[in-house]
């Protein structure tokens, strides 16, 4: 049995909400979206990202390929509207079928694994950041304060199809175990250890886990849209 909890919060320092997500136990799908481009640009693309894989994943399209041609949609909408600026969203997904889950992302909207009374990140940030972190220019604890940290290096309407970076992982999702999927609004302001400690909650709901998260993340500053979902296998 699949529960799952979900909330998005606009934050203390936005006045729009430009993050989307979905979860769908039937259809087996779940994925969160932070938009990004100024003038609600950014809630468009995030809409068009979380419409296009929900229409491709029931048509039996693939997780990653649905992704792509989310891009390439988002990329169209772009230019139909002669945008000076281009509209962009980070995207991170999840596919559960039967006891086997896969992942897929682009940009910094990120997973994280909680098994065994531990949290693993499966995700890697595609952003300049954790390019820095990947050459060992900065740590880990540097990078939560570096002043280009919200800097993306791939996503959706932004990256050229031919150049983007869709990422999967795959595996077992045994009883007990928890995937956690999330925008930069959570992990800006949370650090793991604290995600940790209300994911080993497990007498919680899920969806008792999900507000104290997003609460953690308004006491923490709010300074971004948050949005979480939390898939907990029974």
């Amino acid at each position: 049995m699949i529960e799952f909890g979900h909330l998005t919060h606009v934050g203390l320092r936005r006045d729009l909400n430009e993050d989307t997500y979905y979860g769908d136990s039937e259809l087996g799908l779940w994925l969160v979206a932070d938009g990004m481009g100024g003038h609600e640009y950014g809630e468009v693309a995030s809409a068009l990202a979380r419409e296009t894989i929900v229409r491709e994943v029931r048509q039996g399209t693939s997780l990653p390929q649905a992704i792509r041609i989310a891009d390439e949609e988002i990329i169209r909408a772009s230019r139909r509207r002669n945008d000076s600026l281009p509209m962009g969203t980070t995207v991170v997904a999840a596919r559960v079928t039967g006891n086997r889950f896969e992942v897929a992302w682009v940009g910094d909207s990120r997973v994280y694994l909680w098994h065994d009374a531990k949290l693993a990140q499966l995700s890697q940030d595609h952003s300049y950041v954790q390019e820095l972190i990947a050459r060992g220019a900065i740590s880990v604890d540097q990078a939560r304060s570096h002043p280009h940290r919200n800097v993306v290096t791939q996503a959706l309407g932004v990256t050229d199809p031919q150049a983007l970076n869709v990422e999967t992982l795959s595996g077992e999702l045994q009883p007990g175990t928890q995937l956690l999927l999330c925008s930069d609004g959570l992990t800006e302001e949370v650090d793991d250890h604290a995600i940790s400690r209300v994911l080993s909650h497990t007498e919680c709901s899920a969806q008792e886990c999900v507000d104290g998260l997003v609460a953690a993340a308004l006491d923490g500053g709010g300074s971004d849209n948050v949005t979480v979902i939390l898939i907990r296998r029974h």
